[in-house]
């Protein structure tokens, strides 16, 4: 009897050591299953991270990008007013290039945007004359070194006034008693609106200086149904 129950007790410690051991080995195998859990969610959240520092980096290279050609290459401008009629209109988007006349200057019949600080806003207009220039304008017919010039750029828009027996140009002539001097001085440019009877210009504001010349409008993108180059008629 005796023998028979330290028998059993024997079995039942070996048993509960069996599955001690068992427990122990259970925990043992799923030990790597949990690191292996563990270290997958901290490479996500590593590479989520990666990724958001990587989108951060291209936004600050984009901003600094757009910043850059805004302030040194191209510039948007949005045409507002009649006065470059009927080549422009008001609500027309032009991307102006700021470098080119970096390099070079100005030249007859590019159309400029320039800064206009007693009005602190911009003006859209047409270079017509250059430094040297000696500029008449009589009605209709431009003058330069006294020699007529030809402006394609309004030709059909003075053909339509005329066949209705009037002027184009019903605004002042040049000079006039707002700008007396007729030569272009070092440093400046004369510029027109093409609307010549609506356009506050050279006429009245006088000559435009080299520092207040933004750029050239070279291209219309809005609306999309006028995208183009803008074609600049050079003498």
């Amino acid at each position: 009897m005796d023998s028979q129950q330290r028998n059993d007790g024997l079995n039942n410690g070996n048993t509960n050591d069996l599955k001690d051991t068992q427990n122990h080995t259970n925990i043992q195998q799923n030990l790597p299953e949990r690191a292996v859990t563990h270290g997958s969610s901290s490479g996500k959240q590593s590479g989520t991270y990666k990724e958001i520092v990587e989108w951060i980096k291209a936004l600050v290279i984009a901003v600094v990008l757009v910043f850059l050609i805004r302030q040194f290459l191209f510039s948007p401008f949005i045409v507002d007013g009649p006065s470059m009629q009927p080549n422009f209109e008001t609500g027309e988007r032009l991307i102006v290039n700021k470098i080119l006349y970096t390099i070079r200057e100005p030249k007859f019949g590019e159309v400029v945007v320039f800064d206009v600080p007693e009005q602190g806003r911009k003006f859209i207009k047409r270079v017509i004359g250059v430094p040297g220039d000696k500029i008449r304008l009589e009605g209709d017919n431009l003058y330069i070194n006294d020699k007529k010039i030809d402006e394609p750029y309004i030709k059909e828009a003075i053909e339509a006034a005329r066949a209705e027996g009037r002027l184009y140009n019903t605004g002042p002539n040049f000079p006039n008693s707002d700008v007396k001097d007729m030569t272009v001085p070092e440093g400046t440019i004369f510029a027109l609106g093409d609307n010549r009877g609506d356009s506050t210009d050279s006429r009245f504001i006088g000559f435009v200086t080299d520092k207040e010349v933004v750029g050239r409008a070279d291209i219309i993108f809005w609306p999309l149904n006028k995208l183009e180059f803008i074609k600049h008629w050079t003498k």
